[in-house]
């Protein structure tokens, strides 16, 4: 797990996990096990899968990254509680699943709480055998 400063402001952590290091074999097989993993934690709410790759190629003028085949997040929230509005502004989490010829790249923004990135980089990690 690679933990980058994005855009030099957006601390991410990223995994890459070749095809042969795991038992998935689709953007939609790791989305499946993340949001078994969601339901079954006891305050995470999964939200909503969104296809950032079909959204961006909708759009006439887009862009996508050479290589990229397969690009979802899944959306979920650890909201257990609300204590301001400033709050809003880093819920809810996402899981990004984006799939290559010969990898898979997972990415997450940090999560604030320390024992919940812990749950999250665990679910990541869970993807290689």
């Amino acid at each position: 797990m690679q933990k980058l400063q994005f855009m030099d402001k957006y601390p991410i952590n990223s995994l890459i996990v070749k095809k042969e290091e795991t038992s998935f074999v689709s953007v939609d097989a790791i989305l499946s096990h993340f949001e078994t993993l969601i339901e079954a934690h006891p305050i995470a709410k999964y939200i909503a899968t969104f296809d950032h790759y079909e959204h961006t190629r909708s759009i006439e003028e887009c862009v996508i990254g050479e290589g990229i085949l397969n690009a979802k997040n899944i959306i979920f929230c650890f909201g257990k509680q609300l204590p301001n509005a400033k709050m809003l502004a880093v819920r809810p989490r996402s899981l990004g699943v984006c799939e290559f010829e010969d990898r898979f790249e997972i990415v997450f923004l940090e999560v604030p709480n320390e024992q919940l990135q812990l749950v999250v980089t665990k679910w990541v990690e869970s993807l290689k055998n």
